[in-house]
This record gives structure tokens, sequence and C-alpha cells, in this order.
């Protein structure tokens, strides 16, 4: 019998918010001895030619972004919802109108929040910032390793749990997809949906299984169970809504680098769901390896 395949469909580079390169993330999984793996920065698809230059003997490529989506729940409230599309076309025109429109929306909540640091006497600029994000879409992660530089926080995560909780003084708004509108733009650009960590940051609450149903009608192809936030309650009944809603079911690390304490290849995804989802895509090639 071979080795079960080692599939993780979900990781960062600098192109958004993680601390590697798309050349050194392909290293960095070919080492974790990935067979596949996919890069799904946050709103930008600016990392797949360079991840495709850098291709490692072994390794396949899936080429995918991870949408910025809400969920209105009401009173003028919103909930964000992450949505992994894959094997969309890149060119079609209302995702480049999207990920132009949100990485416009990124670099000015970025900026807002570090004028609203600056009032308060928070010792990091936003050249500083930008030069982190180095062209990336700018992330609140940026901030984060900002606030590092500077010596207030010892981590990303510590900076997430205070100067940028979204319940702090500093949290800014940014306008961010609907939902259903994301759903239906990837499965026209001729990509997959599935929901990125949906019993975690608040998610679970508006993704109740009813709503599930409604957004599988739609068209969402997917739900991630595997991930480093879920718990074993969460993931038993994400699988069993898979099964009962015909979704596919994944397992991805949510790889960041250094940004975020979680290892390449942690949680992986079936051979079976992979080819479900290639099976459903028809914006480019599926898969590419050397």
């Amino acid at each position: 019998m071979g080795r079960t395949m080692r599939i993780d469909l979900h990781t960062h580079s600098t192109c958004s918010d993680g601390t590697e390169t798309p050349a050194e993330l392909m290293a960095s999984a070919a080492r974790a001895r990935l067979d596949v793996v996919a890069l799904t920065d946050h709103d930008t698809t600016a990392g797949w030619e360079l991840a495709e230059q850098a291709m490692q003997p072994g390794l396949a490529l899936v080429r995918g972004t991870e949408f910025s989506t809400l969920v209105h729940r009401g009173g003028g409230r919103t909930t964000s919802i992450h949505l992994l599309g894959y094997l969309f076309d890149p060119l079609d025109p209302a995702i480049v109108a999207e990920h132009l429109r949100l990485g416009l929306e990124r670099r000015n909540r970025g900026l807002s929040i570090v004028r609203k640091m600056r009032a308060d006497g928070v010792p990091i600029t936003a050249d500083q910032v930008l030069d982190i994000a180095d062209g990336a879409p700018v992330g609140r992660p940026h901030i984060g390793r900002a606030l590092v530089n500077a010596g207030l926080v010892t981590s990303v995560d510590e900076a997430f749990a205070g100067y940028l909780a979204g319940s702090g003084p500093y949290y800014v708004h940014k306008v961010d997809t609907e939902l259903e509108k994301a759903i239906v733009m990837i499965a026209r650009a001729g990509g997959v949906s599935v929901i990125a960590h949906p019993r975690a940051r608040g998610a679970t609450q508006v993704l109740t299984p009813v709503r599930l149903a409604e957004l599988a009608a739609l068209g969402l192809n997917g739900l991630e169970v595997l991930h480093p936030d879920h718990d074993d309650a969460a993931r038993r009944e994400l699988f069993q809504l898979t099964q009962e809603l015909d979704l596919i079911p994944t397992g991805s690390s949510d790889f960041h680098g250094t940004n975020k304490k979680l290892v390449l290849g942690q949680e992986l995804t079936t051979a079976a769901a992979l080819d479900r989802i290639v099976a459903a895509a028809s914006g480019v090639v599926p898969v590419l390896q050397t």
C-alpha cells in the first residue's frame, strides 16, 4: 500500500500576510513532504506566477485565493467570513475588479488603524507598515509585525489579543464582499468555493446548518472541516454537514510563516476531496506539477 498523499489547501505568502515568499513557501512545502499545496493569499493572485516559477520536484500546486467576505446579521451588524476560491480564472473581470477594490480597502483601513494608534502615542508609522507589507495588500498582521519591531508586543498573536483586537479602540471596519456574491462570482469564473474555518472567529453564529444549506444551493462547493481552530466537536459537526449537503470536506494548516504558530501539513485534505475540487473547476489548469 502506498503512502497517503499529503495535501494542504490553505497557505499564505508575503503576497498577503505570510512571512515567506511564494518561492520560500514552495521550498518549505517540499521540506514538509507535502504532495500538493495550495497558495491562497488574501484577496490577490499576485503570488501565483512566483509560486509556479519555484515549483519543487514531487510537489504539485493548486492556485487559489482567500476572499474576504461578510454576512449581514441585522441591526447594521456584520460578521467576517473567509471564503477559499480555487482554480478560478484570475483574469475574470468581476474578480479583478473586486480584488482591486479590496486591496484599496485594506490599505485605507490599515493606515486608518495606524493613525488612530499614533494619535494615542503608539510609536509606529505608516511607512513602517507599508515597508513590511512590501506591496502586498495591507493587513493587520503587518501592523502586528510593526508592533513587534517596536518592542510593544512579543508576537503577532499578542498584538491581535490587544492592540489589534476587534473589540479594541483601534479597530477599523472594512467593507468586504458579501458572501453570497463571492460564491457566485467564483463559480462564474470557473472556480470552486470552500468556506474557511467555518467554526472559528465568530462564524458559528451566522453559518448555521440552515444558512449553509442555502449557500450550498447557491453554489458553495465545500467546507474546511479540519483546521487548527476547530475542536473535535466542530469537526464532527462539519463533516456530518458535508455529508448531508453533498459538500467537499477539506483540511488545511492556514500556514502564515512566523506570523502564526501553525505548521505546514498539520491538517490535510484527502486525495478524494482534491479530485472533487479538480472535477468541479474549469477556470485554470487544475493542478500544476513538475
